[in-house]
């Protein structure tokens, strides 16, 4: 049975004025298991950004407990990578000192590192490339490559993909599943997109909004590689929908 890498209970988180005070996200439990690969959809103003965030350790003021590998998150951490939807590249950096970040180069270990790292997201011949002189998706390969060169037990995705065509969309989607199954890093990954959620994920986590709350968790028990257009895919398309869709007190025979 998988270990669990994260584990968030009763997690509760608001936003406070000197007049008003508005719920963001109420009571949300939610496990992710080692190698999982983990989606949360649901409309927006529903939370899933601020609960990555949470997540990531880059917001703590909520109530709650958060934990990775049995112990409290208290803040960023080598543990944790975060891939935002820009992919917030340096611009005066080439591609290998971007992954590299603020590890230098001249260490042997970084070196072999970012190599491994530059393979893994197949940038072979781009290392010397400014972030201006590639493409979107290329881009965001080197976000990951970057999230991933301390070896991250847990890879937090906030719509790293939402601003792509379609094509390079789908190709990075691939990319994606490649990099996880050689990678074996769980994955939890935020999007509005039903059918990528469904591509990449052994789990599908449907919220509702105002405040943000945990409607369904919905297992996708289809092989991989994922045919977009078969019946069952499309089978499943329709059960999200029909979660994104009905009030909680609708929602039956999901695992909540």
């Amino acid at each position: 049975m998988a270990t669990t890498a994260l584990e968030i209970s009763h997690l509760n988180k608001s936003f406070r004025t000197a007049t008003t005070v508005t719920h963001v996200l109420e009571d949300i439990r939610l496990s992710l298991k080692q190698q999982e690969f983990v989606s949360i959809i649901g409309p927006s103003g529903c939370g899933k950004s601020t609960l990555l965030k949470i997540v990531a350790g880059l917001d703590a003021d909520y109530e709650g407990v958060v934990l990775l590998n049995g112990t409290d998150v208290t803040g960023p951490s080598k543990e944790k990578g975060f891939i935002f939807q820009e992919h917030r590249l340096f611009p005066w950096a080439t591609v290998e000192k971007n992954i590299a970040a603020d590890l230098s180069l001249k260490d042997p270990k970084v070196r072999s590192r970012v190599d491994e790292m530059i393979e893994l997201v197949r940038l072979q011949g781009f290392e010397k490339a400014y972030p201006k002189q590639i493409s979107g998706g290329m881009s965001q390969r080197v976000a990951i490559a970057r999230a991933l060169l301390r070896n991250p037990q847990v890879l937090l995705l906030d719509e790293p993909f939402g601003a792509l065509d379609a094509f390079t969309r789908n190709h990075m989607q691939e990319s994606l599943l490649e990099i996880w199954r050689q990678n074996q890093t769980s994955m939890l990954l935020v999007t509005h997109d039903i059918d990528e959620a469904i591509f990449l994920s052994n789990r599908i986590v449907v919220m509702d909004a105002k405040p943000g709350r945990i409607k369904a968790i919905i297992s996708v028990d289809l092989n991989y590689p994922r045919n977009r257009v078969g019946g069952a895919f499309q089978q499943l398309r329709t059960q999200v929908l029909s979660a994104l869709n009905h009030k909680e007190a609708d929602v039956v025979g999901y695992d909540i």
